[in-house]
Order: C-alpha cells, then sequence, then structure tokens
C-alpha cells in the first residue's frame, strides 16, 4: 500500500436515507451494533455483515446490509461492484459467475499478496460466520467456517443448505451477466426459478421427472422391443411350424425308400437267379447247333482253294501289263510337251517381227513431228525479232523493288520492337495480377473467417454486395474486411479495443440508409446483424490530446490509429466511439514504467507489449484507479493488405492495360502499310517476270531450233531394215518346223506301243473274271454256311461268358442284399423283413419306379433337417419365456407410469401454480407501466420434461403484440426491464434468503427506470420478502422511498474517514442544522 495520502478507493459503506433524514434516526443505532439490533426481521440465510480487506479497491471496509432492500449508490469506479463480487466470491461462488477475471488471485487488490473477504449470514439457530482468504501467488483461498478452518466443500453445503445460489442469475444477477438473463432459455428460466422461489422439493421433482422420463423411454424401448423380438419369433416359429410338418412327412418317404432300398437288392438277385437258368439252357442248344454246322461246310472250302491257286499267275501278268502301259504313257506326254513348246517358240518369233513394225512406224511418226515444230518455231522466232529492248525497264522495276524492301525492313523492325515490348508489358501484367489475387486471397481469407464465425453477418454481405445501388451514401462492409492493419502485429491491439459486435458490424454514412438496409435483412430476411451509422461530421482527422513523442520517454511509439488504414466513415466512427486517436501503444518499456505512466493525465486506456490498461480518475477525489487483461491473439485482423500498395497495383495494371491498347494500334497501322508494300512487290515481280520472259524467248526459241535439228539428224540415222528383219524370221520358224517333225515321229511310235500292251491286259482280264465269278458263287454259298456257323459259335462264346457273368453277379447281389439288410453270410430272410416285403412291388421295374417317386417326393422337401425340429421345440420353450418376461415389463412399465403421473402431479399442480403467480404479479407490474407482460409454462410435449420451460413475453408499444424475451428482438433497455419485473415478481414468493441486482437500471430511460425504481421499492420492502441488494451508480430525483430501505452509500477518495470513525448521527444533524438555516 502507498501512502496515507495516497491510497486507492479507501471505501466506506454506510446506511443513510435521501428522502426522509427523520425516519433514519432509529436505524444509525443498528447500522453501528454490527446489525444485530434488527436480525428479528431477517430471513434465515440474509447477509449480516460484509467484511473486505485488501480486495479490490477497498484497503479495508465493513458492510451492514438491511433485511429487506439494500440501495448500494455510488459513482462509477467506487466499489460497488466489488461488494457484490465480495458476495459471491465469500459464499464460494465461481470466478466465471461474475464474468470478470478467470482467476481469483485477480480480485486482490494491485500491489497486495492476498485479500480477505467475511461474511455473517443469520440463522435461527445461531449466525454463520465464513471467511475466505485469497493468495496471489498461486490463486488458491484459505476457509473458516465459525472461527475453524475448513474446505470450500463444506462452505458450499452449509451455503446450500441456507438456499443461496450465487450462480443462478433469478437470485444472483452481477452487473457483467445482466444482458445474460435475456439468453437463457425456457428450460434454464425454469429451472432457475424453480431454484429460487420453488418449493425445495419442487427442483428435485423436476429432476426426478427427467430422470423418470428417461428410463420411461428406455423401459419403453425394452417393452417395445421385446414385443418385437416376440412377434417375429412368433411369425418364425410359425413359419417353422409348417417345416416340422414337412420334416415329418419327408421322414415317411425316407423310410419308405430305405425299405425299397432294402428290397431292391433282393429283386435283382431273383432276376439275375432266374436269369442264370435260362442262359444255362440255351447254350447247351447253341453247341448242339454248332456241331451240325461245321460238317456240311468242308467241300466248298476246297474247291475255294483250287480257284486261289490259278488266280495268283494271271493277277501277277496284269500287273506287269499295267506298268508298261503306264510307261508309254509318260514318254507320250513328255513328246506331247515338246510339240507344244515348239509351237510357242513359232509364236515368239512373229511376235518380236510385229513389234519391230510398230516399232518403226512410230519412228517415222516423230521425225514428222520434229519437222513440223521446227517450221513452227522458226516462224515464232521471226515474229519475236520484230519486239523492242525492255532492258532499261527491267532495271527500274529492280530499283523500285529495292526501295519496297528497305521499307519492309524498318516496319518489321519496328514491329519486332514493339512486340518486345508487348511481352515486356504482359509479364508486367501478370506479375502485378499475381500480387493483386494475392492481396484478394488473403481479404477473402478475412471473408471466410467472417462466415465461419457468424453466418447471418455474411449472409448480410452478399445481399448487400448485390443491392449496393439501393443506397444514397457509401455503405461500407463490415469493419473486420475493411480495416487493413499496417503490420500483423499490431493487429491483436485494434482487435482487443474493438469489440466483435462492431467489427462485424455495416457502416453507413446515412442514417436512412441504415434503417433501409436493416428493414431487409434484420425484419425481412431475419438475420442477426449489427449496423452504425458514422458521426455527420467526420472525426477520423481529430488530433490526439498529447503529440505521441511527448509520451516516448515512456515507450509509447504510436497511436492506435496509426496502425491500421480504414474508409473514412469507418474511422470516424472509431475515432468518435473507441477514441482510437488517442489510444497510446508501449512496449515492455511501458510495462516496466506502469506506475508512473498512469499518474499522466489524459490517459484514459493504454496498451503495453502484453496487456491493456484502463485508468479511472475519481470524479470527487481525482484518486487514480486502474485495471488490466492481457491481450488475446487477433483471430481476424492479422491478415493484413497495404491498401496504398493495392491502389498502387490497381493503377499500374490500368497503366498496363492503356500501353498495351496503344502498341496494339500502333500494330494494327503498320500491318496495313506491309500489306500495301506486299501487293506493290507483288505487283512490280510479276512485271518483271513478265519482261524477263521477253527477254529471254529469242535465245530459247533459237536453242529449241537447233536442239530439235539435232534430235531430228539422230532419228534419220537410226531407221530400221524391216526386209532384213523378216527374212531372218522365215529363217528361224522354219528351223523350228525340222525339229516338230522329228518329234511327232517319235509320239506315234510310243502311241503304238501302248496300245499293244492295252490289248493284252484285256485279255488276262477276261480270263480273271471267269474264274473270279466261279469262286464268287462258291464264297456266297460257303459264306451263308459259315456266316450260320461264326454266328452260332459267337452265340456259344457269348453265353457261356453271359453264365460266368450272371454267376458271380448272383454271388454279389446275394452278398449286398444280405448286407443292407445287416444279415449274416450264412443266415436266412428274417421274417419283419419277409412281411415289409410283401406290401412292396416284386418286380424291379416297380421297384425302380416307386423308389424313384418316394425319392421325387422326398426331394421336394428341401432345406429340411433334424435341426428345424430342435430349434422349433427351443423357441417354443423362449416363447413361452419371453411371454412371461413380455408381461414382467409391461407390468414394470404400467407401474412406473403411475409413478410418474404421481411424481408429474407432486411437480406439475404447484408449479402451475407458483408460474400463475409470477404471471400474475408480472402481469401488474406491466400494466402499472402501461404495458403488457405475461408469463406461462410452455412445453412442446407435455411427457418431455426436459422440454418445459418459463416463457416470458412482453409488449411495450400498444401497436404491437406480446413477443418472446429474446437476446434480440427487444432493444436493451426493454430487456433489462423485462427482467427486472420478472426478478420482483419472484421477491415476494422468494425461497432465497437474498437477492442481487448490480446496475440493471442502466439502458433504461428515465420514465421505464421511475416506474421500475417504484415497483423495485413497493415490493422489496415488504415484511414477507427477503434481502435485497440493487446496485446503481444514479438516481433520478424526486423518487419515492420507503422506511424499510437501506441506502448504502460508497464514495471513496484520500480524505475518507475510516469506518469505525464515521458518525451517521452526527451528520444528520449537520444537515438539519443547514437545512433549517436555508
Amino acid at each position: 500500500m502507498a501512502e496515507p495520502s495516497k491510497r486507492q478507493r479507501l471505501g466506506e459503506a454506510t446506511r443513510s436515507s435521501q428522502s426522509i433524514l427523520a425516519s433514519v434516526e432509529n436505524k444509525i443505532r443498528d447500522t453501528q451494533s454490527d446489525g444485530t439490533g434488527g436480525e428479528g426481521r431477517f430471513v434465515e440465510g440474509s447477509i449480516l455483515r460484509i467484511t473486505m480487506k485488501n480486495f479490490l479497491t477497498y484497503d479495508y471496509s465493513v458492510v451492514y446490509p438491511g433485511p429487506n432492500l439494500n440501495m448500494i449508490v455510488g459513482a462509477n469506479g467506487t466499489g460497488k461492484s466489488s461488494i457484490v463480487c465480495a458476495i459471491c466470491l465469500g459464499l464460494a461462488g465461481k470466478t466465471a459467475t461474475l464474468g470478470r477475471g478467470d482467476k481469483v488471485g485477480l480480485y486482490v487488490k494491485r500491489g497486495c499478496h492476498k485479500g480477505f473477504i467475511e461474511i455473517k449470514l443469520y440463522k435461527k439457530e445461531g449466525n454463520i460466520v465464513i471467511n475466505r482468504e485469497i493468495h496471489v501467488e498461486n490463486n488458491q483461498s484459505l476457509w473458516m467456517l465459525n472461527g475453524k478452518y475448513c474446505s470450500q466443500k463444506i462452505i458450499e453445503e452449509q451455503v446450500k443448505s441456507l438456499r443461496i445460489q450465487v450462480s443462478n442469475l433469478c437470485q444472483f444477477l452481477p452487473q457483467e451477466k445482466v444482458g445474460e438473463f435475456a439468453k437463457m432459455s425456457n428450460a434454464e428460466v425454469l429451472e432457475a426459478t424453480e431454484k429460487s422461489v420453488g418449493p425445495p422439493e419442487m427442483y428435485d421433482y423436476h429432476c426426478e421427472l427427467k430422470n423418470f422420463r428417461n428410463k420411461e423411454r428406455e423401459l419403453e424401448n425394452v417393452v417395445k422391443e421385446k414385443a418385437n423380438f416376440l412377434e417375429k419369433a412368433k411369425q418364425r416359429n410359425e413359419r417353422n411350424k409348417h417345416d416340422v410338418n414337412r420334416y415329418y412327412e419327408k421322414k415317411r418317404h425316407l423310410d419308405v425308400i430305405e425299405l425299397l432300398e432294402k428290397k431292391k437288392p433282393w429283386v435283382e438277385y431273383e432276376t439275375t437267379r432266374k436269369e442264370l437258368e435260362g442262359v444255362k439252357k440255351e447254350r447247351e442248344e447253341a453247341k448242339r447247333q454248332l456241331s451240325s454246322l461245321r460238317q456240311t461246310q468242308t467241300p466248298m472250302l476246297r474247291k475255294i482253294q483250287q480257284i486261289d491257286d490259278q488266280l495268283k499267275p494271271t493277277e501277277a501278268q496284269i500287273k506287269a501289263k499295267t506298268a508298261a502301259i503306264k510307261e508309254a504313257s509318260l514318254k507320250c506326254k513328255q513328246k506331247q510337251d515338246q510339240l507344244d513348246r515348239k509351237h510357242k517358240e513359232i509364236d515368239d518369233i512373229k511376235q518380236k517381227l510385229r513389234l519391230k513394225q510398230m516399232e518403226e512406224e512410230d519412228h517415222q511418226k516423230r521425225i514428222g513431228h520434229t519437222r513440223r515444230t521446227i517450221e513452227d518455231l522458226k516462224g515464232e522466232l521471226a515474229k519475236v525479232s520484230d519486239q523492242p529492248d525492255v532492258t532499261p525497264r527491267i532495271n527500274a522495276v529492280n530499283v523500285e523493288l529495292r526501295r519496297i524492301q528497305e521499307e519492309r525492313a524498318k516496319i518489321e523492325g519496328e514491329k519486332a520492337d514493339l512486340r518486345r515490348e508487348r511481352d515486356n508489358i504482359t509479364a508486367e501484367s501478370r506479375m502485378l495480377e499475381r500480387k493483386l489475387n494475392d492481396m484478394n486471397n488473403m481479404l477473402n481469407a478475412k471473408e471466410e473467417k467472417l462466415r465461419g464465425r457468424h453466418r447471418d453477418t455474411h449472409s448480410a454481405l452478399q445481399w448487400l454486395r448485390q443491392n449496393k445501388q439501393l443506397f444514397m451514401g457509401n455503405v461500407h462492409e463490415p469493419m473486420m474486411l475493411v480495416i487493413n492493419v499496417k503490420d500483423h502485429r499490431f493487429a491483436k491491439y485494434v482487435e482487443n479495443h474493438i469489440s466483435f459486435h462492431d467489427l462485424r458490424a455495416f457502416v453507413f454514412q446515412r442514417k436512412d440508409d441504415m434503417e433501409k438496409f436493416m428493414a431487409e435483412v434484420r425484419d425481412r430476411m431475419n438475420l442477426k446483424v449489427n449496423s452504425i451509422s458514422a458521426p455527420e461530421e467526420s472525426c477520423s482527422r481529430r488530433a490526439p490530446s498529447r503529440n505521441i513523442e511527448s509520451l516516448s520517454r515512456f515507450g509509447f511509439f504510436s497511436y492506435l490509429r496509426e496502425m491500421f488504414d480504414a474508409p473514412d466513415e469507418v474511422m470516424s466512427y472509431l475515432c468518435h466511439q473507441y477514441k482510437v486517436h488517442d489510444v497510446p501503444v508501449g512496449n515492455d518499456q511501458t510495462k516496466a514504467m506502469i506506475k508512473t505512466v498512469i499518474e499522466e493525465p489524459y490517459l484514459r486506456v493504454l496498451y503495453t507489449t502484453q496487456e491493456r490498461y484502463t485508468v479511472k480518475r475519481s470524479f470527487y477525489s481525482n484518486k487514480i484507479s486502474t485495471s488490466n487483461s492481457a491481450l488475446h491473439p487477433s483471430q481476424y485482423l492479422s491478415i493484413t493488405v497495404d491498401a496504398e500498395d493495392k491502389r498502387n497495383l490497381e493503377q499500374q495494371m490500368k497503366a498496363c492495360e492503356t500501353k498495351l491498347q496503344a502498341i496494339g494500334e500502333r500494330m494494327k497501322v503498320l500491318q496495313k502499310e506491309s500489306a500495301v508494300l506486299d501487293r506493290r512487290d507483288n505487283e512490280l515481280l510479276a512485271e518483271k517476270k513478265q519482261l524477263s520472259e521477253l527477254k529471254g524467248k529469242r535465245r530459247q526459241l533459237e536453242q529449241k531450233i537447233s536442239t530439235k535439228q539435232d534430235s531430228l539428224k539422230q532419228m534419220e540415222q537410226n531407221v530400221i531394215d524391216l526386209k532384213k528383219v523378216e527374212e531372218e524370221t522365215k529363217e528361224k520358224i522354219a528351223a523350228v518346223n525340222s525339229q516338230k517333225v522329228a518329234i511327232v515321229a517319235a509320239f506315234m511310235a510310243q502311241m503304238k506301243l501302248r496300245a499293244t500292251f492295252t490289248m493284252e491286259k484285256v485279255y488276262l482280264a477276261l480270263e480273271t473274271v471267269a474264274l473270279t465269278a466261279e469262286k464268287s458263287k462258291l464264297e456266297n454259298d460257303c459264306r451263308e454256311g459259315a456266316s450260320d456257323l461264326k454266328t452260332m459259335d459267337q452265340k456259344c462264346s457269348r453265353l457261356e461268358q453271359r453264365k460266368v457273368q450272371l454267376t458271380e453277379q448272383c454271388r454279389g447281389l446275394l452278398r449286398r442284399a444280405k448286407s443292407v439288410c445287416r444279415m449274416q453270410p450264412d443266415e436266412t430272410l428274417p421274417e419283419d423283413l419277409r412281411n415289409a416285403f410283401s406290401n412292396l412291388p416284386d418286380t424291379l421295374e416297380e421297384v425302380d419306379a416307386m423308389l424313384n417317386e418316394e425319392r421325387s417326393r422326398a426331394e421336394c422337401f428341401t432345406g429340411l433337417s433334424e435341426n428345424v425340429v430342435e430349434e422349433y421345440n427351443k423357441r417354443e420353450h423362449e416363447i413361452k419365456l419371453l411371454e412371461k418376461e413380455f408381461e414382467e415389463k409391461t407390468a414394470a412399465l404400467k407401474v412406473y407410469r403411475q409413478n410418474i403421473s404421481e411424481a408429474k402431479e407432486r411437480w406439475l399442480n404447484p408449479l402451475k401454480h407458483l408460474v400463475e403467480q409470477i404471471n400474475d404479479k408480472f402481469s401488474e407490474f406491466f400494466r402499472s407501466m402501461q404495458c403488457a407482460g405475461e408469463v406461462d409454462l410452455h412445453s412442446e410435449s407435455e411427457e418431455e420434461y426436459d422440454k418445459y420451460g418459463i416463457r416470458i413475453r412482453v409488449k411495450f408499444h400498444s401497436n404491437t403484440q406480446l413477443h418472446e424475451l429474446t437476446p434480440h428482438h427487444q432493444s436493451g433497455g426493454e430487456r433489462s426491464v423485462s427482467t427486472m419485473l420478472y426478478l420482483m415478481a419472484l421477491q415476494e414468493l422468494n425461497r432465497c434468503p437474498f437477492r442481487v441486482v448490480d446496475e440493471i437500471n442502466q439502458g433504461m430511460d428515465p420514465i421505464n427506470e421511475r416506474r421500475v425504481f417504484d415497483i423495485v421499492v413497493r415490493t422489496a420492502c415488504k415484511e414477507t420478502t427477503s434481502q435485497y441488494f440493487f446496485i446503481t451508480p444514479k438516481l433520478l430525483q424526486n423518487l419515492q422511498y420507503a422506511e424499510e430501505m437501506t441506502i448504502l452509500c460508497v464514495h471513496n477518495g484520500p480524505h475518507m474517514l475510516p469506518p469505525n470513525e464515521w458518525d451517521a448521527k452526527a451528520f444528520i444533524q449537520r444537515r438539519r442544522q443547514r437545512k433549517a438555516r436555508a
């Protein structure tokens, strides 16, 4: 702590009256006697005394609240909310309830190592004193109950037993949580109301009902599952019952099949045995017939052998004659081929002669054509000799062509320069475009963050971009998109200084534009958005109160405004609302000198590297108090884009586009000039070609005539002698004809030889035919007998084989039949099987037919086994158990529903009565304010107890309907009035020992504030109500006060008296004397 004259906020809270001084004298003694004189009027759990030491703004202070309405009045910064914090933390409340710092050590006065809170509570059996000692170093607390150390849990249990609920907004509403009440859901309001004013068991009944409902759902699901499972089991078993019947029917068929399969081997054996006896008899008859046939076949076989001996030499001679005929035929063919070749040779000689004749004819035609060509060329040469000389004109054309070539080279050079320049500008434009796209991508990233955090604002942004033409003045997108921090390190200062509600707000130059925008997006599109109208007079250039150079010795290097760029309207609003032009930013040096810095005048808010400091000066004593908070990292503004760089890039892009257009125009002009030169060049080239051709035509004609004359001489020398060629051809044909005569003679000799051999072969063939015919007749006669003999022999062999086969088959069938019937080899057929077999068919065909029929019938019963029967019987047993279990669960559910119904009556009827009472008071309060309000119990479903809630509906204007209280529909003042009147409606029904409401009247207009104040005084000062703390920094004039009120005035300053030296009686006496003199 500093020197006595430098003590910060040495506070004092006393009881006094602001309206009727005479009525206060009787209460002064209660104040000085530690609050014990009037304990008879206190409700159990009410606060008798609050002692604070080194706590927030207080060095040391003692507060003695009254049993009814306690008005805690004082200027901002004097320490009113510190008393609220002391009540919360002293009664084991959480720091989150207060909405300030999250660590309890932050509530100890700056510069002190520990703080102290003591709260005395009224209790009939004996008052309770709770002490809490807070240590800054480790954020730990030491607790004492009635002078004895204990744990925090014991304190919480003691506080709960007195029905104190500092976490319930219906009982304890700190300044930072006033707006949270309207954000509570209907179900949360109901629970808070139950805890606050309901009977002790009401909230327990509600929780019990919700648990009952959950268990009821579980039971309903179990019963439903059991019923479904039972129904499915019955259906499945009903289907299986048919399968069981089919199984037994199939088993009957299988028994018949088994019996048939046993009889079939016996039938097969008997059939085979009978067949064996028949085969034996047939074999003996076949042997007798075979012996008779063999005796009649022998004479014919001997005669056939004699004919075969005669045929063998004749067939050998026929083969020899055939070979000689074949050889003679081959030689005839050779001679014929020689004649054909000689014919072809004569044709070739004649063809060569014809070719020579045709060649000579063509040769003569070419000679005549060449002579005519020479005559034509000589005539044309005579005409050309009369033309003038064209050489001067050709030289003039060449000069003109060189000039055109030079001009074209100049144009191409200029075009090449322009193309290079165009390529360079295009590359520069692409580079600028990439940079601009990078900047736009960064802006898009900020927009994506906005959409992720607040989708309604993003939807409104899209609508604005499409409809910007509807507005007269400038309209700016949400601040977080248009604010551009110059250095990403500065983003955290700007973001900590400007609330997120304003960062996502649209900024309008004109108010009528803002109203038009809000009517569209909020009323018609039902979007939750913020909008701001910039000050009519621009504040963006407003000068700071001090030059930044004068603060540089403290480490300050810039004002907040200089750290970012924004449109003029946005900057004007931020300077007007957030004073960004007057908020300095410092470094670690500033942090080290903070005690000196806060003494500087004009500093209200300042920043160091990691903290924000808020400096307040007492209006009364000029005493300085500070609060600080850590800077949270930037989330939205760390993405920076230099607006000047972006504008420069856009200007450079436009300049590049202008240059490219100029180059394009110049290229078109050069292209036209080049086309004109090309056309002239083509005309001159054509003229030059024509002149050159005219000049060289005479020389060409002379050369052609000379060439043709040489060719004519050559052709005349190469004439063919046709007579000589014809003589040579005749000589060659004669030589070939002589060769043909010799070949024909040899051919005729071979033909005669072949005819002789052929006749001899014919004579031998006739002799062979006669013998063969005789042999064939004998063979046919013999073959008939041999066929019968062979057939009979084969039959005997076959019957012998069949006999052996059937003998073995009978033995095998007998063994198989006995094996199938499970009989011993020497055992006879049992009587029971013999009787069973007698009812079955006796033939194998009938047995097979019946067996196939029974198998077909058995195969119709597919997918059946003994498991079907076992499963059917097992499921029958399970169904009986399930039916029993289902009946038990259904009965349990019925009993459970009866219990729920009884519990619902215990909870719902008192709750409805309680809500009706609250509604009566709430409606009465609103009617007294010439408004309308209604409280009702609302639920989407009567059986969903977690969906029950208290619905608060209000109407502040006669031309509107009742609307549910929400954080968005009503204004801030309307929400405050509604919250306050609901809490007052609970006051007379209150079961909690005290209620705290901190600065709820700040958003109210004077008329509503006066009306609410009258209701608070009228309600909270009744003897039936509990203790009530109403904290406010100001009061309207000429308010109505009551005798039961206790007013606690909170002052601060360097000249404050210690609490033990404060004399309220002397103060009142002096006030009376002054009033009398006046």
